[in-house]
């Protein structure tokens, strides 16, 4: 608990001088609030009594001060206002900041389990609730301390007694509000759970929306989307339920002061133990007495948003990187590609379920290896390992000789290209998205390699050639034309070592030939994993390797793999 405060207040920081500035307008205005009813009660209880011109003269005087002090007042709730939630933004700021970082690091463990849209909502709406809370969190309590301290000092040199009957409500108030406070906390916090689940859903229907379409299953997203809207509904009902009850309740006690300053006040008016003035000075000061009251009661409020949005950011924060650097990792230099798995095994998921067993190969520099299998027999999974993708649980793997595990992270993936089979294109224009290979590339760079993968023609042939937006994941483009932007991006990136991931599987005869072409021209000289589902495109490579659930049971060449009539020869006549 200790150290998620220690957090919190660390991000005050950088922000110090703005902090303990905005502290003191606050506290300024808070000032100016109590002064005010003070000079009225002057005006009224001497001012007004004094003889000749001077009543005019001192009134005019003490006019002009408080007109000077609302300017004052105004200012500074200016101040608070504008450059408090500046400080706020900024805080919010770094804080996004800081969670994107944290899921960069992250593993595909960890999104293999994880919804976009909870992961969107952490940056969005809880950071937004966390910032509101650390920049109105410090100068509520401060401006509501110092009106409520102030209100009573002032108050009891006017009437003791008087002072007495209106806190008398305070415990009253804060016993009522710590209660529903507590309730209200626990519903806050499964409105967020449920909130992020809407925004999961929101996501999952409009990224597949092509889907829904094909199908015609538009009803069916809105039946889906109306049962999770409905429960958020549900919840909200409860925690609007303890709402309801925390301000009414505590505006009807506040009320009840004033009636009781009332009652009491005109009590001892009638035992001449008080003057009008001095209770017409108490009603001023009740609105100073119950604001604050009124402001702890936003701030409980705040604080459950806030808080409970800070603990589900905390949760992401605590969620360690389990592949990382490790101490003393090192860079790689000249990269040749050999690539040695020794005895490696894998699973999946908290039980660990077995998908590799006790893999040993060697590929040597530059050669092409194609794997075959059934699916789900870890073709993928094998070569996922290679980029660290995920942590080999057993053995090890070798790149030209050394651990892939005591080589930096970063190092180790600049020399590894991956042409995947679900091409991922980001929402920038032709030019940006092939340059995602290598950010410093120049134009005249992206423009070879994309000649190198069969892409110039047909990017020339879009309406603003390099700089054509080809809209959300690529929708504009073919599969041929995606796949060949894909390999552009590996020729700029220029790697020693290739994964080829069902690259041409998803593609019609005519592009599966250019994007072969492209993929040949691309694995000269590289070390070259081929995963593949068509036994046609992979006749020419050096080694074939058929991966089943018991290991690698059979390698060799195209030839040599058929003479065995064993396995492969089975997958390619099927």
């Amino acid at each position: 608990m200790e150290h998620k405060w220690k957090k919190l207040i660390g991000y005050y920081k950088p922000y110090r001088r703005l902090f303990w500035t905005d502290m003191f307008f606050a506290l300024t205005g808070a000032a100016v609030t109590l002064v005010i009813p003070l000079i009225v009660r002057y005006i009224t209880n001497e001012v007004v009594y004094l003889e000749g011109s001077e009543p005019l003269r001192q009134i005019v005087r003490l006019g002009i001060l408080m007109v000077g002090l609302v300017v004052l007042e105004f200012f500074c709730n200016f101040y608070i206002t504008y450059c408090g939630h500046i400080m706020g933004a900024k805080m919010e700021h770094d804080m996004r900041n800081e969670i994107f970082e944290h899921y960069q690091k992250l593993s595909f463990t960890f999104y293999d389990d994880q919804k976009v849209g909870q992961l969107l909502s952490r940056v969005t709406s809880d950071l937004f609730d966390i910032s509101e809370l650390l920049h109105h969190g410090p100068e509520d309590v401060v401006i509501s301390l110092i009106k409520f301290v102030g209100s009573f000092v002032i108050l009891f040199q006017v009437n003791g007694t008087l002072t007495l009957v209106a806190y008398a409500f305070v415990p009253i108030m804060a016993g009522y509000a710590y209660y529903f406070n507590r309730k209200m906390k626990r519903a806050f916090k499964e409105n967020r759970a449920k909130i992020a689940d809407i925004n999961s859903q929101i996501e999952d229907s409009l990224s597949g929306i092509r889907v829904v379409k094909s199908f015609a299953n538009e009803k069916e997203e809105m039946r889906k989307f109306r049962a999770g809207n409905d429960r958020f509904v549900q919840t909200k009902r409860l925690s609007y339920w303890y709402m309801a009850w925390f301000h009414s309740g505590l505006g009807a006690l506040t009320t009840m002061v004033t009636i009781g300053v009332l009652i009491v006040g005109a009590i001892l008016m009638a035992n001449g133990k008080m003057v009008v003035t001095d209770l017409v000075t108490f009603l001023l000061y009740i609105n100073n007495f119950t604001e604050p009251v009124k402001k702890l009661i936003n701030f409980t409020e705040q604080f459950q948003n806030g808080y409970s949005g800070y603990e589900r950011f905390l949760e992401i924060l605590d969620v360690h990187p389990d592949i990382e650097d490790q101490p003393g990792a090192r860079l790689l230099g000249d990269v040749k590609g050999e690539i040695v798995f020794d005895d490696v095994s894998f699973g999946y998921g908290e039980n660990k379920e077995r998908v590799l067993n006790h893999i040993n190969l060697k590929v040597k520099a530059g050669e092409y290896v194609a794997i075959v299998g059934a699916s789900g027999g870890g073709k993928t999974t094998l070569c996922s390992l290679i980029p660290r993708f995920y942590e080999v649980e057993k053995g090890r793997i070798l790149l030209d000789g050394t651990d892939i595990r005591e080589i930096q992270l970063k190092d180790l993936r600049d020399h590894i290209g991956i042409v995947q089979q679900d091409v991922y294109l980001f929402m920038e224009d032709v030019m940006e998205n092939i340059r995602y290979g290598k950010p410093d590339a120049t134009d005249e760079e992206v423009i070879e390699a994309a000649k190198r993968a069969n892409a110039h023609e047909f990017i020339m042939q879009l309406p603003n050639g390099y700089h054509t937006d080809i809209g959300q994941r690529g929708v504009k483009l073919s599969g041929g034309q995606k796949q060949r932007l894909s390999i552009a991006r590996v020729f700029l990136k220029n790697p020693p070592i290739l994964i080829f991931d069902e690259a041409t599987s998803a593609l019609d005869n005519e592009s599966e030939k250019i994007v072969q072409d492209s993929l040949e021209e691309l694995a000269k000289n590289r070390t070259t994993f081929v995963i593949a589902h068509r036994l046609s495109t992979i006749k020419n490579a050096e080694k074939i390797l058929v991966l089943t659930e018991n290991g690698i049971e059979e390698q060799g060449t195209h030839e040599e793999l058929l003479n065995r009539n064993g396995i492969y020869a089975m997958l390619y006549n099927r």
